[in-house]
């Protein structure tokens, strides 16, 4: 069964999020009071619909404790969304993210249940500026404010090693989760897969760990 998702607020961040996950495949509604901007995206997502999502009523009229998943990108108006947070929240949805202005903005989501707060501008800088410092750097995914997943171009002193050879863990103290060759992804890695030039390592670690590759 498909997973279903329910976005709130379609400003550019929740559109290009509603437009994302209606392209992976999965079930996607769109709730905002702008009739222009229901019209604009309702070709791109599975359900869009006008209403004023800080109405309890009309919250509730939708169905949103069906939807696994809230994002509340309502982040310029910081009452609504602590409002439409902690309503989604109340109805039953079992996964709530929610974006923030500010630190304090992301406090009180937290603190009213939010299960993850997300700053998009704050982190897309931290992602292109993590990209610019290396070459090899081509994703930087901050799962933790200690830990974050790359996406690594294999350097060159990797190219015809297996991974025992290479030994990432002991050098780097970070692991590999996945190795991406062309268009396969091979998620089910062994010490003896051979690291070809072009490879793309998704590896996790601790951030300091991580450095360490950056600057490779």
């Amino acid at each position: 069964m498909k997973k279903q998702f329910v976005i709130i607020g379609c400003g550019r961040f929740g559109t290009s999020v509603a437009k994302r996950l209606f392209e992976l495949g999965v079930e996607v509604m769109v709730v905002d009071k702008s009739e222009e901007t229901i019209q604009n995206i309702a070709d791109n997502v599975t359900y869009a619909v006008q209403a004023d999502a800080t109405d309890e009523n009309s919250i509730k009229s939708l169905g949103i404790r069906n939807f696994d998943v809230a994002i509340v990108t309502i982040g310029s108006d910081i009452q609504s969304s602590i409002l439409v947070t902690l309503m989604v929240k109340e109805l039953g949805v079992k996964y709530v993210v929610a974006k923030a202005q500010n630190d304090m903005h992301a406090k009180v989501l937290y603190r009213i249940g939010a299960d993850r707060v997300v700053f998009p501008e704050r982190e897309m800088g931290t992602r292109i500026a993590n990209n610019l410092v290396s070459d090899n750097i081509l994703e930087h995914i901050q799962l933790a404010p200690d830990y974050s997943i790359l996406e690594i171009v294999a350097l060159k002193d990797w190219i015809g090693k297996t991974l025992l050879e290479v030994d990432v863990r002991a050098k780097y103290g970070i692991n590999v989760m996945a190795i991406k060759h062309e268009d396969k992804l091979n998620i089910a890695v062994r010490a003896d897969n051979m690291i070809k030039d072009g490879d793309v390592l998704v590896v996790i670690g601790h951030n300091d760990d991580l450095k360490k590759i950056e600057k490779s």
